[in-house]
């Protein structure tokens, strides 16, 4: 695929899914609120990030003492 196109096709994902987050809740409700679940889903994942940076320099620190 062509490098212009693969990145028009990013930036149209990215748009259409930050469109749909921020006019979900008004169009349809709290039921389909999408702002509110990739915020949450942000949450976890910087907190599973953090777990695995630490779990990452504790494997590091056990390699460099048997080296």
């Amino acid at each position: 695929m062509n490098k212009w196109a693969e990145l028009l096709l990013g930036l149209i994902f990215v748009i259409a899914a930050i469109w749909v987050a921020w006019y979900s809740a008004i169009w349809w409700g709290e039921f389909w609120n999408f702002k509110h679940a990739a915020w949450e889903f942000l949450k976890g994942g910087v907190f599973w990030f953090i777990v695995m940076i630490g779990v990452l320099f504790i494997l590091l620190g056990i390699s460099d003492m048997k080296g």
